[in-house]
């Protein structure tokens, strides 16, 4: 196979998007998993780029999250993890630092914009510590558990994503100009 054709191919094989849901009951069976539904119909109306969810669950545990995050990044080839739950200010709730430990650089901007666009809509934002951060070629983005919320903060920062994913190493992404228009500079 020539460099020509597995170009080609790569471009033709849905990208790998890591979709990691943080929740207590939702893994015990005992709730309806309402976020992870939620960034795959966000993803579905942003991105132009085939995908496909690499969907994980697991509890509000610190080593649980850190290992679901290594894993769809170093293993699964993920290079956008987004994780809804466990980002507000509850004794379980140990997401943000979960990502920090297993990120080599953290991208603040990220967790300010969305905090910004959600205080629009609800003053109890300031109380979530969303936040983003690179291991990798994986970007993760940290993300609120309502299905509302998490558009609402992927509207704010997605323009930003593709670009991001290109400086680090990962897939490309186009997006969906319908809903949203990807930044990149020009050559």
């Amino acid at each position: 196979m020539t460099s020509l054709d597995i170009s080609t191919l790569e471009r033709e094989m849905p990208v790998s998007i890591g979709i990691l849901t943080i929740s207590d009951r939702a893994s015990r069976g005992e709730y309806e998993d309402k976020g992870g539904p939620g960034i795959v119909a966000a993803l579905t109306d942003l991105l132009a780029t085939p995908w496909q969810p690499m969907s994980v669950i697991v509890p509000d545990e610190r080593e649980l999250i850190e290992n679901a995050l290594a894993d769809l990044a170093d293993h699964q080839g993920c290079s956008l993890i987004l994780t809804t739950g466990g980002t507000g200010p509850a004794l379980r709730d140990v997401t943000p630092e979960a990502t920090e430990a297993v990120c080599k650089k953290m991208m603040p901007g990220f967790g300010e914009l969305m905090r910004t666009a959600s205080l629009r809509e609800v003053p109890t934002a300031i109380l979530s510590r969303q936040t983003a951060g690179i291991r990798g070629k994986s970007l993760i983005i940290n993300l609120p558990g309502k299905p509302s919320a998490i558009r609402t903060c992927l509207d704010a920062v997605f323009a930003a994503v593709p670009y991001c994913i290109d400086l680090i190493g990962g897939y490309r992404l186009e997006t969906n100009p319908a809903f949203c228009k990807a930044f990149r500079p020009k050559a």
